[in-house]
């Protein structure tokens, strides 16, 4: 059943990546046809961008998502003893390497894991996390990241991150060049079908941006954290450790500087709480945590 899983994860990411080299394609075809006359170029420069961007991110994942969410590191037991701990006997259990740990200085209670396989995993925690909740209720937080780490998930998010990233950098600088540029352009040429492709164009880049990110949180299949919370209870054997957690974690309050393209990497969602979830969850990047709740105690 885990190595089914890992083949799984590893077969979406291929998938995601080509979905996205796909999407960039699109930007970087519109924004040729709008601005050069040619489908053509823009697609070569836009992929050249994608691919030194995704290239740079991924290879340094580790460092520039803890740095997009100002999280420091610490590099031995003295400094956070009893996390330093839980993450070693973790990483020991689920029989993967010891992860880098990281703190994010943050009074709402929250974690994650990435990297771009298990020999250069890291995991982070909020000094809220680390502030309301006892050792049990720590213990299923760092399994479920181990668990991410096991899994291989962290490189589905790693590479979804950064595609994400390099997607939202294409389409900002499709704007910005499309209100500095466009009004030039306009004057060479005459109204009538340019003018339709202009506007089709402009409403294509408008729309492209968040649906990069809903095809992302589509790929972070809400089954995947369901799998995390099974997985650490697996590690642990104490459903009530990972219970209890999920429980401190529906009264959170959202995070004060969590990067936004980061949140589906957290156990929860820190950009909002269970009390403010949107109605129709179609777009939440977690399932709700009372039915992550309500799976455990079944089991």
């Amino acid at each position: 059943m885990l190595y089914q899983q890992i083949a799984k994860n590893k077969r979406r990411t291929i998938l995601v990546m080509a979905g996205f080299v796909f999407l960039v394609a699109l930007i970087g075809a519109a924004v040729g046809y709008l601005f050069a006359g040619t489908a053509t170029g823009g697609v070569i420069i836009a992929l050249v961008i994608a691919v030194i961007y995704v290239s740079i991110m991924v290879g340094q994942s580790t460092d520039v998502v803890m740095s997009m969410n100002n999280a420091r590191e610490i590099h031995s037991a003295d400094e956070a003893p009893e996390l330093w701990h839980i993450v070693e006997d973790m990483a020991l259990v689920a029989r993967v390497p010891m992860p880098r740990v990281f703190i994010i200085d943050d009074p709402s209670p929250n974690a994650f894991a990435t990297g771009n396989n298990p020999q250069h995993a890291a995991v982070a925690a909020t000094t809220g996390l680390l502030a309301i909740m006892n050792r049990e209720e720590l213990e299923g937080v760092m399994a479920h990241e181990m668990t991410h780490v096991r899994n291989y998930d962290i490189r589905l998010q790693t590479i979804a991150l950064a595609l994400t990233a390099a997607t939202s950098l294409l389409v900002n600088f499709a704007g910005n060049f499309m209100w500095f540029g466009a009004s030039s352009r306009r004057d060479d040429r005459e109204e009538g079908a340019d003018g339709v492709f202009a506007i089709i164009g402009s409403i294509l880049l408008i729309i492209l941006a968040p649906l990069a990110a809903t095809m992302v949180q589509m790929a972070l299949s809400r089954q995947r954290e369901y799998q995390a919370d099974a997985g650490a209870v697996e590690l642990t054997r104490n459903p009530q450790g990972m219970i209890s957690a999920l429980r401190q974690l529906q009264h959170a309050e959202p995070m004060q500087n969590v990067d936004p393209a980061s949140a589906a990497l957290y156990i929860s969602d820190p950009q909002e709480n269970a009390r403010h979830k949107s109605l129709s969850g179609l777009f939440d990047t977690h399932p709700p945590l009372e039915a992550r709740i309500e799976r455990l105690e079944k089991m």
